[in-house]
């Protein structure tokens, strides 16, 4: 009798153990995030911070929730997302036709793209059709390298040399080639081409702006009641002034949604 009443107690304590995870891992809202992405978002501290950091954990909140953050590769982000891996994206996405075939999103800036190069801009950069004939870099699988492939279209169709397009598995990487000479632009969203040549005054952004796309936090297209409440959070935050902080905080107001 004895040992049965034992095995009751450790069976009990057993379940309790487990509701209590499960309950633990439920009020985690798990976001997948390439953590290389400045002021979006990076490593400092050994700890990620940025703009998207700091709104996952708002949305988070507002859900009754706590945030986690998953870093993961940006050219293996989406699969992570369907294979449950974490239950949103926010990476500085841009949402594109393309992704909604495969993940829903909840549009939170909108984002234009920009041409990095050498301080004084010593290639005379200022249209696409100047980056013919050169080496560029984007990372991979972003938007950013699409735009760098419409270019060497452009360049071919106008009987121009085509552009030698290298791809980087994470944006730093790409502007070290830049500042090493192996490339003569990068290619990279707004917010972080801000960032590195504030930070390192031997590059600057050439060429003008490239049209915006709406940045947004993915999730998987059946986690329908998920989307509504990330919606409702966003909006909120928009309407009380929580967005318009965060994006002050990291100088990235201009990137509001209209």
């Amino acid at each position: 009798m004895i040992r049965r009443l034992a095995l009751i107690a450790v069976l009990a304590l057993s379940a309790t153990a487990l509701f209590a995870t499960q309950a633990s891992a439920a009020k985690q809202l798990v976001f997948c995030s390439d953590v290389s992405y400045p002021p979006e978002e990076f490593v400092q501290s050994g700890k990620p911070v940025g703009s998207d950091i700091d709104i996952a954990a708002n949305v988070a909140k507002r859900l009754g929730m706590t945030s986690k953050i998953q870093n993961t590769g940006f050219d293996g982000i989406v699969a992570a997302l369907l294979s449950n891996k974490c239950d949103a994206i926010i990476s500085g996405m841009n949402d594109t036709p393309e992704r909604r075939k495969s993940i829903a999103f909840v549009d939170y800036l909108s984002v234009g793209q920009s041409l990095i190069g050498k301080k004084g801009n010593p290639l005379g950069i200022k249209t696409p059709l100047d980056v013919c004939g050169r080496v560029a870099g984007a990372q991979v699988a972003t938007t950013n390298l699409q735009t760098l492939q419409k270019f060497d279209k452009q360049c071919k169709a106008k009987g121009k040399k085509g552009i030698k397009i290298i791809s980087f598995k994470e944006d730093p990487l790409g502007v070290t080639a830049l500042k090493t000479g192996h490339l003569d632009v990068y290619e990279s969203d707004s917010p972080p081409a801000v960032w590195y040549t504030t930070k390192d005054t031997s590059l600057q952004i050439v060429g003008k702006p490239i049209s915006p796309l709406p940045v947004g936090i993915a999730i998987n297209p059946k986690n329908t009641a998920l989307k509504a409440k990330i919606q409702k959070a966003v909006n909120a935050m928009y309407k009380d002034g929580t967005m318009a902080k965060i994006l002050k905080k990291w100088n990235m107001s201009e990137f509001a949604l209209g």
